[in-house]
Parts: structure tokens; C-alpha cells; sequence
């Protein structure tokens, strides 16, 4: 008899926890991914299709253009505004039966995909993105293939759209496949890019660059810089150079192409004019052009202003003054100067009697 009873408390103790966790399931909220422009079904859980039931989005009616059918709520061309909260009632006495967060978007298109070696021969990295938001959460697996085999992919801790991959072999002649899928709810699409190894050899621009004037030198600015420091191995695989630079008062660029030297001497620049000046990197034998360098600004030397003397009363002593304004040109017209001292006082004295000289012999 007791064994009896203690099965059947099982068998309710069992049930009890089987219900509990349907009815757990239900208001759980679960995840619903819906393509924009289609008319969107909702399921009220597992319940009948003559049950009769009310929904709310977000807390409040649903205003949005719909039909109810049973336990479904039917929503017509669907857009961003239709994500929400639903969450379903069963009548008469109101009780919640289920709930969905409603996603709206799209397919993913093909990615675009590029891929490039600024630490060389260390290895590559690839990059891609969609030219247009999914506005649901896309996900992107990458397939990297060479000479008949896969290569270890890592993702990148920074940037979530890249991954990098070690170069098997350095001088390879078989080409590299990368294989790009993006993923979500609503579908995939992928991008397929074939390159062979010295097509994506690219280092980074040069850096700390500096411009300096050269003393008593007023055409003249030394410029220097360093490799780029992502450059891994730069006494087995150097790098040349290219310098531009302009004054500011002109559009066209003057450029210096330099084997391996890491300065420059600018030897015809205007005298006093600003100069805005970059570098550029390459790889001695493959690969392209690196960007252009951050822009540094400078003056070639500009000779110190003259000086100029002034006297102090009594003359006695000699003082220097910086020259603040330019040397007037010798045909430039002169402001006269009123006379001072004792050839000042007798032309006073002597105005007077002369004009009425003049006066009387008229």
C-alpha cells in the first residue's frame, strides 16, 4: 500500500512539474525574425485554434494594421515599426499565455571583402561588411583556402569585422581563396576573392615624420621619419620611400622617390613660406604604394629682424631695439618732421614781420 502511494505521489509530483514548466516556457519570452514587407503570423503558444485571445505590443493595444484568427495575430506588411514586446492573453480572464520579441529585417547581401599584408612576410589580415544593414544580428563565417587546404583563421580582438591569417610559405606561387558568408535569421549570401601573395602587399605609412629648418639656409627644410612599425622585418625586406611637399600658397606637389634612406633634404623651397609635407611606403620588389603619412607643417629658416639704435637723452649710451616693421623703400614718400631747438623759435618770432612786409609792398 505504501508503495502505492508513494508512486502515485510521483506520478502528480511529476505532472505538477511538467505543467510548471510548460507554462514556465510560455512567458518566457522567445525570439521572432521576420523579413521587412511581409505579413507576419504570431502564435499564441500551444493554445487551440477556437481559444480567444487578446494582444498587447509593448504594454498597449496593437494599433498596427492586423487580424486576429484564434490564437494568431496576423500583422500586414511589416516594418521597423512593428518591432516590439507581444504578449497574448487568454479571455475571458486575461491570463498571459505567451510573448515575443518581434525582429524586422532583412536578408544579408554578399559582403565585400579585402584582404592585405601590412607585416609582411608575417602574414595578411581580411576585412568585409555589407554595403546595407540587415537590422537584425548577422553573424560572418570565413574559409580561407590555399594550395588545396585550409588555413588557421584568427578573429581579430579589435575590430569584430576582421581576421588574420599567417602566410604558410613566403614566396608562394599558388593563389589564395577566401570564402566569406554572412549568416542570419533570415538567410546567407557569401563573397568568394582569389589573389595570388605580392598583389596585397601593403605597409602602413611612415611614421614620426619631422621637418626641420636649417640654420642660415632659408630654401632649405630637413625632412626624416621612420619605418612603420607594423613592418616586421625591415633589413630583409627594406622599404623606399616617397616625399611630397608644397607651400601652402599652391595646389601642385613636388615628389622625391628614395631607395632605402629614411631623410631628405629639401633643397627649393620659397624662403618664408609654410611648407605641408608627407611620406609614402613600399616594399622594395612587390606590392603597392602604403598611405600617405600624417601631414607635418614648416617654415624653412627665416633671418632674424635688424636691429635698430636709439639714443637716451644726453646720447651717452646706446640701445639696441628689435625691428618690428619692415624697412621703408627710399621712394617711398616721407612725412616731414616739425624743426625743434633754437631754428624753431627765431622762425616763430620771425613769421609775423615778414607777412606784413609782404603785405605792405603789395
Amino acid at each position: 500500500m505504501a508503495n502505492l502511494v508513494t508512486s502515485l505521489c510521483c506520478v502528480v509530483l511529476a505532472a505538477v512539474v511538467v505543467a510548471y514548466a510548460q507554462r514556465r516556457s510560455q512567458l518566457v519570452a522567445r525570439n521572432q525574425y521576420e523579413r521587412m514587407g511581409s505579413d507576419v503570423t504570431m502564435q499564441c503558444g500551444s493554445l487551440d485554434n477556437d481559444a480567444s485571445v487578446s494582444w498587447k505590443v509593448n504594454g498597449t493595444d496593437v494599433k498596427a494594421q492586423h487580424r486576429l484568427e484564434g490564437p494568431r495575430l496576423i500583422l500586414t506588411q511589416v516594418n521597423l515599426g512593428h518591432n516590439g514586446l507581444y504578449s497574448c492573453f487568454q479571455n475571458p480572464h486575461g491570463e498571459r499565455r505567451d510573448t515575443i520579441i518581434l525582429h524586422i529585417g532583412i536578408p544579408p547581401r554578399e559582403p565585400t571583402v579585402t584582404c592585405r599584408s601590412n607585416t609582411y612576410p608575417k602574414g595578411f589580415y581580411c576585412s568585409w561588411h555589407q554595403l546595407y544593414s540587415t537590422y537584425i544580428p548577422t553573424t560572418f563565417e570565413v574559409d580561407v583556402q590555399h594550395n588545396q587546404r585550409s588555413l588557421e583563421v584568427q578573429k581579430d580582438s579589435v575590430h569584430k569585422n576582421r581576421c588574420h591569417v599567417r602566410f604558410p610559405e613566403v614566396f608562394s606561387s599558388f593563389p589564395y581563396k577566401v570564402n566569406v558568408t554572412a549568416v542570419n535569421a533570415l538567410g546567407k549570401a557569401s563573397t568568394t576573392i582569389t589573389f595570388e601573395e605580392s598583389t596585397i602587399v601593403k605597409p602602413d605609412p611612415p611614421e614620426r615624420v619631422t621637418a626641420t629648418p636649417i640654420r642660415f639656409n632659408p630654401r632649405r627644410l630637413e625632412v626624416s621619419w621612420h619605418s612603420p612599425a607594423t613592418w616586421p622585418d625591415i633589413d630583409n625586406f627594406p622599404l623606399k620611400y616617397f616625399l611630397r611637399y608644397r607651400p601652402l600658397i599652391r595646389d601642385q606637389w613636388q615628389h622625391v622617390e628614395l631607395s632605402d634612406s629614411t631623410s631628405h633634404t629639401i633643397t627649393d623651397a620659397y624662403a618664408g613660406k609654410e611648407y605641408i609635407i608627407q611620406v609614402a611606403a613600399k616594399d622594395t620588389e612587390i606590392g603597392t604604394w602604403s598611405d600617405w603619412s600624417v601631414a607635418v607643417h614648416a617654415t624653412p629658416w627665416i633671418e632674424d629682424p635688424l636691429p635698430i639704435a636709439s639714443t637716451t637723452e644726453d646720447s651717452s649710451t646706446l640701445l639696441t631695439e628689435t625691428k618690428t616693421s619692415p624697412i621703408p623703400s627710399s621712394n617711398a614718400p616721407q612725412k616731414a618732421e616739425p624743426p625743434v631747438g633754437r631754428a624753431a623759435k627765431l622762425l616763430t618770432f620771425f613769421s609775423p614781420l615778414l607777412l606784413g612786409m609782404l603785405l605792405l609792398l603789395m
